[in-house]
């Protein structure tokens, strides 16, 4: 592949997209609605567009050989977006989501599911080359969900502590993507990505103590304490979502792939591991 377009570059999973893409010296270019407060490495490409104006991707897509999407529009901006991608890349990497993982935790109803579904559908039938990848719970959420709660005091309330889930580092899923980007063998392939392991919520936020060095006291709260108190964190609709998937889940293990290290031949890093090396996020 001669030229990558990173749209969404700045977010959690395409900056990381980015960096290793420009270590490994791919000629990189990154799509940002503001390129200036973009903060990508230097040898990064920047350009100005935006999903939601179909015109201004014709620059972005000039010269490119692959995409990597991360959907950050609304649903009317799908069709015209993924036309003017068609018309320049032979190659896209979506990240979706673990639409058809069959585990309770993935199967709640979700308001952006049905934009997803539509999106692979139309890669689909695009004629590109194409690869899903579907990770589970980020473990960057903690940043949002938690993080706030430790730098403030040792108490963390939260609900459903025994919940499982399978953490990955936002790198892992990186790296993932930069061998479907340019390497062949991935074309039609939708990757389950999780961490290594299956932990409880409050095991979660226990390693987080461990790490900063800090006794927290967790304290768990009810579904309906945690409605009002997490719209902090998304609207009424998300936040539903995730209690009624931490709900399904509880009471059997997360569900665990081993394909971060199928594809890298690197084993997926584990949530200690993300968790001491974003340590700083956690200190007051």
């Amino acid at each position: 592949m001669n030229r990558i377009l990173v749209i969404g570059g700045t977010g959690t999973v395409g900056r990381q997209v980015v960096s290793r893409l420009a270590a490994t010296g791919a000629r990189v270019r990154a799509m940002a609605r503001n390129p200036g407060a973009a903060r990508l490495p230097p040898q990064v490409e920047v350009v100005r567009g935006d999903l939601t104006l179909p015109e201004t991707l014709d620059g972005c897509l000039d010269g490119i050989d692959a995409v990597f999407l991360v959907w950050t529009a609304p649903a009317t901006a799908v069709a015209p977006a993924l036309e003017r991608i068609t018309k320049h890349a032979r190659r896209i990497v979506f990240l979706s989501a673990p639409l058809k993982t069959p585990h309770p935790l993935f199967q709640q109803p979700n308001p952006l599911r049905a934009m997803v579904e539509h999106i692979e559908r139309l890669i689909e039938t695009s004629g590109l080359q194409w690869t899903f990848l579907r990770p589970g719970m980020f473990a960057a959420n903690a940043l949002n969900w938690w993080a706030p709660q430790i730098r403030a005091g040792d108490v963390m309330r939260w609900p459903y502590l025994a919940a499982p889930t399978t953490p990955i580092d936002e790198r892992d899923i990186a790296a993932v993507a930069v061998r479907a980007l340019y390497e062949d063998g991935h074309d039609g392939a939708g990757y389950v990505l999780t961490g290594p392991q299956s932990l409880g919520q409050f095991e979660q936020v226990s390693a987080i103590g461990r790490v900063i060095g800090r006794s927290l006291r967790i304290e768990e709260i009810s579904p309906d304490e945690a409605q009002r108190e997490l719209l902090r964190i998304g609207p009424l609709v998300a936040v539903n979502m995730l209690l009624n998937a931490w709900a399904a889940a509880i009471g059997q293990p997360a569900h665990v792939t081993s394909t971060v290290a199928a594809i890298t031949g690197a084993p997926a890093k584990t949530f200690l591991d993300w968790a001491t090396d974003n340590a700083a996020e956690f200190r007051a």
